[in-house]
């Protein structure tokens, strides 16, 4: 059976694990945070502890204890005072407690005499979601995204200039002219406007930006100077009559939630600072953090 609390003393310790990492503490420290840390006290006892790490820098050791406490109600004096009897026989030791809810005025004015640091370590509230001076954040993104989906031309019939055609060619003109192909190999050039370009390109004039109306249409393009090109194959065309369709555009919604990120906030009662803790990230902001005096 787990020991009561034990989740909330593994949540404030991957908290203080991220802190760390997130503000390069462990650098070259090799800092291990470890839980239900057994220290030997001058009288040869030992003291149990819910988190514990160290490190050592120019040759100083620095040793820091936490004493976790999941409660519904505030901490009393009762709880410091403990936490002062386990550690008065061991020296060097940083003590600090942390709970959910709060501390009574008695226990804060205690820790705040004897040099313990109170924290409230939670989950997110909606409250964290403001600024200070009342400025809500930013806690989601949502983007509604549209592909629009390319014009499907379904045929092309161009209107060849006859006579140009007996003059130029050998073709029967009697005869239905027949041209296919992919719309990349099917090339207007218009001369009078000074353009050339495929039938691929024209289906993408066809469906102007945003548009609007979707479905099948058929519409019929005028030329004054134009020539139809096909592989080897050149004529003069008149005009040509369009069939094609622009789909409805495809729909998607793309989600970002900070708040999934946020793993968990640190409240540190004596400095009136707030820590809210994203992953490898840290934001500290100064906040007048109210005690429950209860």
């Amino acid at each position: 059976m787990a020991k009561p609390g034990k989740a909330y003393e593994e949540f404030v310790a991957g908290l203080h694990r991220a802190l760390l990492e997130a503000e390069r503490l462990v650098d070259g420290h090799n800092i291990e945070v470890e839980l239900n840390k057994i220290i030997i006290d001058n009288d040869g006892l030992e003291r149990e502890f819910d988190v514990y790490w160290e490190y050592e820098i120019a040759g100083i050791q620095y040793r820091t204890v936490i004493e976790c406490k999941d409660y519904n109600s505030s901490v009393s004096v009762v709880e410091i005072d403990a936490l002062l009897g386990k550690t008065q026989y061991i020296p060097g030791l940083r003590l600090v407690f942390a709970t959910k809810k709060g501390y009574q005025s008695g226990a804060k004015t205690k820790a705040i005499r004897n040099n313990v640091d109170l924290l409230i370590v939670r989950e997110q509230n909606e409250s964290d979601w403001y600024a200070p001076d009342g400025t809500p954040l930013l806690k989601r993104i949502h983007i509604d995204i549209m592909y629009q989906m390319p014009t499907i031309i379904h045929s092309f019939s161009p209107a060849v200039d006859v006579d140009w055609m007996e003059e130029h060619t050998d073709i029967d003109t009697s005869k239905p002219l027949a041209i296919s192909g992919l719309n990349s190999d099917i090339v207007i050039e218009d001369r009078s406007a000074g353009k050339i370009h495929s039938l691929l390109e024209i289906s993408r004039d066809l469906q102007p930006i945003g548009a609007l109306d979707t479905g099948r249409f058929t519409d019929t393009l005028n030329f004054e100077d134009a020539f139809i090109v096909h592989k080897e194959q050149r004529f003069k065309m008149k005009s040509c009559d369009i069939e094609y369709t622009i789909p409805e555009a495809l729909k998607s919604t793309l989600e970002i939630d900070f708040s999934a990120q946020l793993d968990g906030v640190i409240e540190y009662l004596q400095s009136n600072v707030k820590a809210t803790i994203f992953g490898d990230r840290v934001m500290r902001e100064s906040t007048h953090l109210q005690d429950d005096d209860s």
